[in-house]
């Protein structure tokens, strides 16, 4: 180990940083940050640093380095791109027994400054003692996306409640035990919603009663298919979860995700196949739930669009079962966008219209003359089977034969397939595709011939094909 990481207490104490250029800058944001009282040693100040001067918030101690200027300072910085004088500041350091980082110099260094992540008071640095420091901040990167930005919040709340713990529960072993338990459970979903107060209810709960927690039901939106459209806040929720209710359309790549140990239950609902009741699904929440569960109901798309999130939600409700709701990039959104087509677009639609295929039999019939209006995009989910009676209404009330319409079939899929033609057309197209496709209709449409980007070059419009021969070998093709 070449370097050992160390969490300095800088407030209120002196540091020197010699430079006041765009790089001296970076570090004394860093150092302010931390609530050091910064001295500065440079011939002029740049805009940062002149700026931070005039709001007093740093010290221009001269324009000249000295020797002298190192007798009650705690770290030393040298920021110049000269040489000489960076090589003579880390020696007069070194003399002086100063911690000293000489910027991008790391042989001139007894300190580095690593790429950090704030979530203070928890705090994480990354560090390749100055070898690669690119990969460093990548890695950064990449942990920032994974540490939920409430994390501090959560360490706040818990170093107020730390001496309470303490006296409550007398071995290492029960405090630890206590403490993953909170930091992996509701209590941290409640800090990352915002809701302190209940959080607080929740460790106190969890402190003094544990016997009489339940569970919890997280809705999570498995967005249309590709695993990269989960969302982070999705990622953690299959991570944590003890038990993942997952609906048919949600691809193996994505339940490839979910914890190792976690179980896995199909509730999925398919046209023509065995598929598990609502009702079960329903009570099946509410019993996990209250055997002290987490529990993550999976859903394809977004579960507030067409995914009956709603009606889960109210039986929660009514039994008495928290819950959270996690949204999710919706079909229409993440397929038509695979295709290349844009759901509005200022010279053909000023709206869009989410449809489902499927209603309750009881449901009152749909505003056809409504739908039917030109300049408009109809996103039509589960539409395959009822693609006649769709294409018949719409012609019926008044919508252009013509209308170039698209079906796209396993949208963002490695397996994405797109069928164009006009709406004279869609009962064909809808028959042909493989399903779950979603019916985009409108003039948009005919866009994904010159805006198409993933997975198959564009195949010609049907709408362009003259004869039964050509049309079927578009088919094939597709």
């Amino acid at each position: 180990m070449d370097y050992l990481p160390l969490f300095a207490d800088l407030k209120h104490r002196p540091v020197l940083v010699v430079g006041g250029g765009e790089i001296a800058a970076r570090k004394i944001g860093l150092l302010l940050s931390a609530g050091a009282e910064v001295f500065v040693v440079a011939k002029s100040l740049g805009t940062e640093v002149n700026k931070l001067h005039q709001e007093k918030a740093l010290n221009w101690l001269a324009q000249e380095f000295d020797t002298c200027q190192l007798d009650d300072i705690f770290l030393v910085v040298a920021a110049t791109n000269d040489s000489t004088l960076n090589a003579r500041v880390f020696q007069a350091a070194n003399q002086r027994r100063r911690l000293i980082n000489v910027v991008d110099d790391p042989a001139r260094c007894s300190f580095i400054f690593p790429s950090i992540i704030d979530r203070s008071p928890l705090v994480v640095a990354i560090s390749s003692g100055g070898k690669a420091p690119v990969l460093a901040r990548l890695l950064r990167e990449k942990l920032e996306a994974l540490l939920p930005a409430s994390l501090g919040q959560v360490a706040e709340i818990a170093g107020n409640w730390r001496t309470r713990v303490k006296q409550h529960l007398h071995s290492l072993s029960e405090r630890r035990y206590f403490w993953e338990r909170l930091f992996d459970g509701r209590f941290a979903s409640l800090v990352a919603a915002n809701r302190t107060e209940e959080a607080e209810v929740e460790l106190e709960q969890q402190l003094y009663h544990p016997a009489s927690t339940t569970g919890e039901v997280t809705l999570v939106g498995a967005g249309p298919g590709d695993p990269g459209l989960l969302t982070l806040h999705a990622l953690r929720a299959i991570q944590q979860a003890d038990v993942v209710l997952h609906d048919a359309l949600v691809t193996p790549e994505i339940l490839e995700l979910v914890r190792r140990d976690a179980t896995l239950i199909s509730v999925g609902k398919r046209a023509g196949s065995h598929s598990v009741q609502q009702e079960e699904t329903n009570q099946l929440l509410v019993k996990l739930a209250q055997q002290g569960k987490r529990v993550v109901r999976l859903k394809g798309g977004d579960p507030f669009i067409f995914g009956r999130g709603g009606e889960e939600l109210e039986v929660l409700v009514n039994a008495g079962i928290r819950y959270q709701v996690v949204p999710g990039i919706t079909a229409a959104a993440g397929a038509a966008a695979y295709a290349g087509i844009p759901l509005t677009h200022r010279d053909h639609a000023q709206s869009i219209t989410f449809i489902t295929g499927h209603c309750k039999p009881e449901s009152d019939g749909v505003d056809w003359s409504q739908l039917a209006q030109g300049h408009q995009t109809l996103a039509i989910y589960m539409g395959t089977v009822k693609a006649s009676d769709i294409q018949q209404q719409l012609i019926n009330h008044g919508r252009s034969a013509s209308t170039p319409v698209a079906v796209i079939s396993r949208g963002t899929r490695s397996d994405q397939k797109v069928l164009t033609g006009t709406l004279s057309q869609l009962h064909e197209l809808a028959r042909e595709a493989p399903t779950p496709a979603l019916l985009v209709i409108g003039e948009v449409a005919a866009l994904h011939q010159r805006l198409n980007w993933f997975g198959e070059p564009a195949q010609p419009s049907l709408a362009s094909q003259n004869s039964p021969a050509q049309w079927q070998s578009v088919v094939n093709l597709a």
